[in-house]
C-alpha cells in the first residue's frame, strides 16, 4: 500500500506543479476556451490541463519503474507503459483540437488509432471466468471490438461531462479511487499479488485528478480541455481492461466472507467502467438521443446536459458539482463494494446514501428558495 500511496502522492504534485506550466504554453498557443452560450464561465480560460496530467502520470510511472514491489512484475510495467503510450497519443490529438479545434469525425479517429496502440501491444480483453469456472476466451476480433467499444465509450463519456469548473476531474478521481479499492481488495482478499497494473494506473490516475483539480476548482484557473478528457478516459477504462485475464478462477474465487461475491469478478473490468462513469454515460446517451431527434449531429453540442439541468433547478456551480460527485461516489463504491461483500449491512447503507444524494440534489433547491422568500 505505501507504494501506491507514494505513486498517488507522485503525480498529484508533479500534475499541479506542470498545470502552471501548461497554463502558460496554453496562452502562448492562444489554446483558451472563448465563452459560448452553452458555456458557464464568463471570461476566456486556458486549456491544456491534460499537458500535466500527462506529465503527473508519466512521473508516476517513472517512480514505479524504481520500486521493487512493482518492478519485480515486468508485465505490469509493459502494459502500464503501453497505456502510457496510448495516453500521449490521445493527448496530442486534443492538443491539436484545443488550439485548431478539430471536428468529431477526425477526434474520433484519433481515438480509434490510441485504441489500437493498446491492442496491438496486447492491452485487451482476453478471456473471462465462468460461473462454473471454466474460461471464455475471446478471439482477437472479439477481443478488439469489445477493447475497443469500451475505451472509445469511456474517453466521450467523460468528454462530455467535463462542462463544470471540477466536474469531470473529480468523477474520474472518484472511479479512479473506487477501482483502485476493488483492484487492492480483491488481491488482497484472494491472497495473491497486490501488483497489478490497474492498481497502478487507478492510483496514478486519482492522484493526477487531484494535483489537477486544486487549480480547476470553480473560478478555474485552468481547463484540461480535451487533451485532458480524452487522456483520462482512456487510462480510466484502459486500467480496467489490463485486469482482464490476469487471474484465474481458482486465485479470484471468493468474496469477502468466504463466498462467491454477488458479481463474479472477472466480469468487472467489462461493468466497471461503465457503472463508475454511469453519470457521464447516462448524459452522453441522453445528449445523443436528444439532438438525433431533433435532427442534429449526436456531436452537435448544447446546453440541456445533467449539469446544466442541476443549475437550471437553482443550485449553484459548486453545488451541483458536489451533486454530481456525489451520484459518481454512490454508483462507483456501490458497485465496487457489492461486487467484494455480501449482507444487509451494505444495501442499507446504500439505500441510504441513494436517500440521503436525492435528498440534496432535489431539496436543497427548496431550501434555498423558502429561505429567500
Amino acid at each position: 500500500m505505501r507504494a501506491y500511496l507514494l505513486l498517488f502522492a507522485v503525480a498529484g504534485s508533479v500534475t499541479y506543479l506542470l498545470t502552471v506550466v501548461a497554463r502558460e504554453i496554453a496562452l502562448r498557443l492562444g489554446a483558451v476556451a472563448k465563452v459560448r452560450d452553452r458555456d458557464v464561465h464568463d471570461e476566456p480560460i486556458p486549456y491544456m490541463g491534460g499537458v500535466a496530467m500527462l506529465g503527473g502520470l508519466a512521473a508516476a510511472y517513472l517512480v514505479a519503474r524504481q520500486l521493487p514491489f512493482l518492478a519485480k512484475s515486468q508485465f505490469v510495467l509493459h502494459d502500464a507503459g503501453v497505456v502510457l503510450a496510448a495516453g500521449a497519443l490521445i493527448c496530442v490529438v486534443g492538443i491539436l483540437d484545443d488550439v485548431l479545434e478539430l471536428d468529431a469525425l477526425t477526434k474520433l479517429g484519433g481515438q480509434l488509432l490510441a485504441t489500437a496502440v493498446l491492442i496491438y501491444f496486447n492491452v485487451q480483453y482476453i478471456f473471462f471466468t465462468k460461473a462454473d469456472g471454466s474460461q471464455f476466451v475471446l478471439d482477437p476480433a472479439q477481443s478488439a471490438l469489445l477493447t475497443g467499444f469500451v475505451v472509445v465509450a469511456t474517453i466521450n463519456a467523460v468528454n462530455f461531462v467535463d462542462g463544470l469548473d471540477g466536474l469531470a476531474a473529480g468523477v474520474v478521481c472518484i472511479g479512479a479511487v473506487a477501482f483502485f479499492v476493488f483492484c487492492y481488495s480483491l488481491t488482497r482478499i484472494n491472497g495473491v499479488d497486490r501488483a497489478t497494473t490497474a492498481a497502478l494506473l487507478s492510483v496514478a490516475l486519482a492522484g493526477a485528478c487531484v494535483g489537477f483539480l486544486v487549480h480547476n476548482w470553480n473560478p478555474a484557473r485552468l481547463f484540461m480541455g480535451d487533451s485532458g478528457s480524452m487522456l483520462l478516459g482512456l487510462v480510466l477504462s484502459a486500467s480496467a481492461v489490463s485486469l482482464s485475464g490476469q487471474f484465474s478462477a481458482d486465485q479470484l474465487s471468493t468474496g469477502a466472507y468466504g463466498t462467491h461475491a454477488n458479481l463474479l469478478p472477472t466480469l468487472l473490468p467489462i461493468f466497471l467502467p461503465i457503472t463508475i462513469l454511469i453519470v457521464p454515460i447516462a448524459d452522453l446517451v441522453l445528449a445523443v438521443v436528444r439532438r438525433t431527434r431533433a435532427g442534429r449531429s449526436p456531436f452537435a453540442p448544447d446546453k440541456l446536459h445533467l449539469h446544466h439541468r442541476l443549475l437550471e433547478i437553482g443550485h449553484s456551480q459548486r453545488i451541483a458539482v458536489l451533486i454530481m460527485w456525489a451520484w459518481a461516489a454512490l454508483i462507483a463504491f456501490g458497485s465496487v463494494l457489492a461486487s467484494l461483500y455480501d449482507g444487509p449491512w451494505l444495501w442499507s447503507a446504500l439505500g441510504v446514501g441513494l436517500l440521503v444524494t436525492t435528498a440534496l440534489t432535489f431539496g436543497l433547491p427548496k431550501l434555498k428558495s423558502s429561505n429567500t422568500a
